[in-house]
């Protein structure tokens, strides 16, 4: 699901979806329906691919969240969890290979060294396997967990979670890795219009964890960039539809839990 919508709410997506618009207008050059059906289709990519009405959507699902701070935290064994997002392996001409994290990832693990910084925690935990058999990188928790080290977080902290494929795997596995490590409380490290969905799969999980937020490694600084159709936009109505979408399954499956 989380492809399709990908793709959907994509510069390929707007391309596919206004071809098939054509077409049906060229089939039927007579009929309502189609002209009309074109018409949705420009307006609702005109609309959703400009930043400032998607990022309002998107802002929403963090509107609850602030910046974390040591004081959240209360006296005790604590581990940090970062979870995954994903990156990128580069390769050159003799087969040497550099892995990166991308945007997101990089600001999530940005987050967790300022966090390692202020609570000083017994261990961090970099999260999250390869999403499917076709990825090409590293695992995102490899890949976070060498950024982290970059960061200055001592490799004697350091455990990394990567057989996970999804969020709900992640709190799965990390929630038993956190318990086997003996941490009293966990500090939940990602982007902040994840973390809802992310505190309910762990609370599902049996861990009532404390959230610490990234910050958006891209936002849009300009007046062009808030105003002017692009793939800016586009990836903000992305992350929406995937974490509202996500949320729904999520709750279906059992796999997310509301605060009692």
């Amino acid at each position: 699901m989380s492809a399709a919508l990908g793709f959907a709410l994509s510069l390929g997506g707007f391309v596919t979806c206004s071809v098939a618009a054509i077409l049906f207008v060229l089939a039927k050059p007579g009929s309502r329906i189609a002209r009309r059906l074109i018409v949705l289709v420009i307006t609702a990519y005109t609309c959703l691919s400009i930043y400032g009405i998607s990022h309002r959507f998107a802002a929403a699902l963090s509107s609850s969240y602030k910046p974390f701070a040591a004081a959240d935290v209360p006296q005790g064994k604590t581990a940090v969890v970062v979870l995954g997002s994903g990156g990128y392996t580069i390769r050159d001409w003799a087969g040497n290979e550099l892995s990166t994290p991308d945007a997101y990832a990089a600001s999530r693990a940005l987050e967790t060294a300022r966090v390692y910084r202020l609570v000083n925690p017994a261990y961090v935990i970099a999260s999250g396997g390869k999403i499917s058999p076709r990825q090409d990188s590293e695992a995102t928790g490899e890949i976070v967990r060498q950024t982290l080290l970059r960061l200055g977080i001592p490799p004697d902290r350091l455990e990394t979670q990567i057989t996970s494929r999804n969020t709900h795997e992640e709190a799965e596995f990390d929630s038993a890795l956190v318990r086997k490590l003996g941490a009293e409380h966990l500090v939940l490290v990602t982007s902040d219009f994840h973390m809802w969905r992310s505190v309910g799969a762990f609370r599902a999980a049996g861990f009532e964890v404390i959230p610490a937020i990234s910050r958006d490694p891209l936002p849009a600084r300009f007046w062009d960039e808030w105003l002017v159709p692009g793939e800016r936009g586009l990836r903000e109505a992305s992350v929406f539809a995937h974490e509202v979408f996500g949320m729904l399954y999520y709750r279906l499956r059992g796999w997310y839990q509301s605060k009692q």
